[in-house]
């Protein structure tokens, strides 16, 4: 059982995974033999330069660089892959070359929620916080909660870059618009003006990038397809579902609907019935697939139908949306996992 100190000494924390309660995603298909019985954990806190390593099970902590050089010195530290689960947070992108270089080598490579990593710190009495500890957090975490090991796919990290370019120009665009709105100079108008149609031509630029990677590659083209063939969902939705939502077909609807954030989580509390609401998930999938129910609920039968039926009950307008981004992206589930295009559900069925 892993320790870590703090001012007040060491503490012992939970070794095992069904004493903490939360949503543990399910591992990918062919990596259940990796996730048998790992024998040791490693935590390694990444920033833009340097590698703070906990290698458990009493071995001396070490630094190293994110460079190739400092990579191949991690890499041989940690020794045989066999065995050994490795726990990392996601820091913006920095974390993508370490996990393409232990994934390579052979690890199980875990990439961790910072917040639930820091929620867990708390948890177990820890208020110190530097590179070191929080490198023994994370072993101790990828120990205690069980996950499932990321398996890195050089097509689907281009297009997901492109997917995630392309919203941000998105966002640019539309500070500039709401910035112009308060403008007064004719000159500085016209400027925004301009800086808006550059970022738009960037923007369909990008898009043709996107088309082209998912045109190149034989199963993507078939999902796309798959996922355009269900009316209200357009192809940034196809391309985001793709890119940002690689579970998609391969876990059931309920945990899908808490990884996206669309599931409502109760609030009770002894004789108190609170009200259900959504939290947390994956923001650039919600929000996409917000709009995507929009048009749903217009142009698809199903949506449309689920969507009258929860209005005419007396559910509030966003509710209802909210549930019929539920079934929508059940739908999505299902097409993935059938490998089936869209069909309209019978009459009686709806």
């Amino acid at each position: 059982m892993c320790q870590i100190e703090d001012e007040r000494g060491p503490r012992r924390l939970l070794s095992k995974p069904e004493q903490l309660r939360g949503y543990l995603q399910p591992a990918p298909q062919g990596w259940d033999k990796v996730m048998e019985k790992p024998s040791r954990f490693v935590g390694i806190d990444v920033s833009s330069r340097t590698l703070e390593v906990s290698c458990g099970s009493g071995r001396e902590c070490f630094q190293t660089g994110t460079d190739a050089a400092g990579l191949h010195v991690l890499i041989a530290r940690l020794g045989p892959p066999a065995g050994v689960t490795v726990g990392l947070e996601a820091t913006g992108g920095y974390e993508r070359a370490v996990i393409a270089a232990l994934s390579g080598a052979g690890f199980a490579v875990r990439l961790l929620d910072p917040a639930r990593v820091r929620r867990f710190a708390g948890a177990v009495g820890l208020k110190a916080k530097n590179d070191r500890i929080d490198a023994k957090v994370i072993e101790a975490f990828t120990q205690a909660v069980a996950g499932a090991p990321v398996k890195p796919d050089a097509r689907l990290a281009k297009l997901r870059e492109y997917v995630a370019f392309r919203r941000q120009i998105g966002e640019a665009v539309t500070a500039l618009q709401n910035e112009r709105r308060l403008l007064v100079s004719p000159e500085l108008r016209q400027m925004s003006r301009d800086r808006e149609l550059l970022l738009l031509r960037q923007r369909e630029a990008v898009q043709h990038g996107i088309a082209g990677i998912v045109a190149g590659d034989a199963t993507l083209t078939a999902l796309f397809d798959l996922l355009r063939s269900v009316p209200g969902v357009g192809p940034v939705m196809a391309w985001t579902a793709i890119a940002e939502l690689p579970e998609l077909g391969r876990i059931d609807r309920r945990h899908l609907a808490a990884l996206v954030g669309v599931a409502p989580f109760d609030r009770d509390s002894g004789k108190h019935k609170g009200k259900r609401s959504i939290a947390g998930g994956r923001p650039s999938v919600r929000n996409v697939l917000y709009m995507a129910t929009l048009a749903a609920s217009k142009a698809n039968p199903v949506i449309a139908a689920h969507y009258r039926k929860l209005r005419d009950a007396g559910k509030p307008a966003k509710v209802a949306l909210v549930a019929c981004m539920r079934k929508l992206l059940s739908i999505l589930n299902a097409i993935a996992r059938d490998n089936r295009p869209w069909t309209p559900e019978p009459a009686k069925a709806r």
